[in-house]
C-alpha cells in the first residue's frame, strides 16, 4: 500500500507573495489614467509656464519663455484653462455662441495663439469670416512655432481660403492730416495714413471728413477674391466771391446805348432839317394857296424821322440796360466746386490659385 504525503501549506506562501503586487499595480494605474489631460487641451509645450530644462552648458542663461507667457501669472493661466475647457464642451455640442463667449473670456485672461485658433473656427462656423481672418492673423503673429505644425498648417490654409473665396481687401491712402476716414459709416483711421481692411463681398462706402473741407464719399462694389486700392483726396470748403458779370460789360453796354442814342439824335436832326427844306420849296413853287402835290409828301424826311425815332429808342433802352447791370453787378459768393475725389483700382487678391486677370475701373 502506497502512502502519499501531503505538501504543507506554508510551501505555497512564497508564490502568493510574488503574485500579490500585480493587482495592486492595476489598481494604482487606473486613477492615473483617469487624471490624464484631454488631448484637446492646450498643448503642454504652450500651457506650461516654465521653459524646457536647459542643458548643463546653458544652465546659467535659460531660454526666455514664449511671448504669450511673459507677464502672465499662474492664476490667470489657470482661469483661461478652465474657461477653455468650458468652451470646448460648448464647441463639441455645436453651441457656437456660448463657445465664442467663453473663448473670448479666456483670451482676456491669457492672449494665447491656440485660443485664437479655436475662436477663429467658431467665428467661421457662424458666418463671420472677417473676424475669423483677424483671429487667425493674431494666432500666427508670433511667427512659426507659436502653434503645433498641424495647427499652423491649418491656420494658413484657412487664411488662404478666406482671402480667395469669402473675403475682399480694401487698402486706402489719405495724405490729409486730421481727415477722418470711415468705412460704411464707422471710423476707420485718421490721415495721413494708409490702412488695409478685409471686408465681405458687396457694396462698401468709403468716406473722408474734415472740418472746413468737403465730405467725400464713394461706393465700392467688391467681389470675393478681389483687392481694391486707392487714394482719398479732399479739398478745402472755400467761398469764392466774384462779380456777376465782368466789370467792363455794364460800362460797355451803357456806352453802346449812349452811342446809339446819339446816332438817333443826329438822324432826327437831319430829318427835321430836310422836312423844313421840303416845306419851304413847296411854298415857293405853289404859293400859299396851293395844295402840296404827291411828289412833295416829304417821303425821305419822314422815313428818316422814323429811323431816328427807332434809333433813339434802341439807344435809350441799351443805356438803361447798362445802368441796371451796373447796379446789379455786386459781388456774388459761391462754394468752390473742386470737392476732391476717390480713385479706386480693383485687382485679384494676392493668394495662391487666384486668376491673373486684372479688373480695373476708376470711380
Amino acid at each position: 500500500m502506497t502512502t502519499t504525503r501531503k505538501r504543507p501549506a506554508h510551501v505555497a506562501l512564497p508564490f502568493a507573495k510574488l503574485l500579490l503586487p500585480v493587482p495592486l499595480i492595476a489598481l494604482c494605474a487606473a486613477p492615473a489614467r483617469a487624471e490624464a489631460p484631454s488631448s484637446e487641451m492646450l498643448p503642454p509645450s504652450s500651457s506650461s509656464s516654465s521653459p524646457p530644462p536647459a542643458s548643463p552648458a546653458t544652465a546659467e542663461s535659460p531660454a526666455p519663455p514664449p511671448p504669450w507667457h511673459q507677464g502672465i501669472s499662474e492664476d490667470r493661466k489657470q482661469m483661461a484653462l478652465a474657461l477653455f475647457k468650458e468652451a470646448r464642451i460648448f464647441h463639441r455640442r455645436m453651441m457656437f455662441a456660448e463657445a465664442r463667449a467663453k473663448y473670448e473670456e479666456a483670451l482676456i485672461s491669457w492672449e494665447h495663439p491656440e485660443l485664437r485658433l479655436y475662436l477663429a473656427r467658431v467665428l467661421r462656423s457662424i458666418g463671420l469670416p472677417v473676424l475669423a481672418y483677424d483671429n487667425l492673423r493674431l494666432a500666427l503673429r508670433w511667427g512659426p512655432g507659436s502653434l503645433d505644425a498641424d495647427k499652423e498648417q491649418e491656420a494658413r490654409a484657412v487664411l488662404r481660403a478666406l482671402v480667395a473665396q469669402e473675403l475682399a481687401a480694401i487698402e486706402i491712402r489719405c495724405d490729409e492730416p486730421g481727415a477722418t476716414v470711415l468705412m460704411d459709416g464707422k471710423p476707420w483711421f485718421v490721415g495721413p495714413s494708409t490702412q488695409r481692411q478685409m471686408v465681405t463681398p458687396g457694396e462698401h462706402v468709403i468716406t473722408a471728413r474734415k472740418d472746413g473741407y468737403f465730405t467725400v464719399a464713394k461706393p465700392v462694389v467688391m467681389l470675393a477674391g478681389k483687392e481694391a486700392s486707392g487714394q482719398l483726396v479732399v479739398r478745402p470748403e472755400t467761398t469764392v466771391t466774384t462779380p456777376r458779370w465782368p466789370a467792363w460789360l455794364p460800362w460797355a453796354t451803357v456806352a453802346a446805348g449812349v452811342a446809339v442814342a446819339a446816332t438817333g439824335s443826329v438822324l432826327m436832326w437831319d430829318a427835321e432839317s430836310r422836312n423844313a427844306r421840303d416845306h419851304l420849296r413847296n411854298q415857293l413853287d405853289c404859293g400859299s394857296s396851293c395844295e402840296p402835290s404827291d411828289d412833295y409828301r416829304y417821303d425821305a424826311s419822314v422815313n428818316e424821322g422814323w429811323l431816328a425815332t427807332g434809333t433813339l429808342l434802341v439807344g435809350g433802352a441799351t443805356a438803361l440796360t447798362g445802368a441796371v447791370m451796373l447796379f446789379m453787378n455786386g459781388p456774388q459768393s459761391y462754394r468752390n466746386e473742386e470737392r476732391g475725389d476717390v480713385k479706386i483700382e480693383i485687382r485679384p487678391a494676392a493668394s495662391p490659385g487666384a486668376a491673373m486677370v486684372t479688373v480695373r475701373f476708376v470711380l
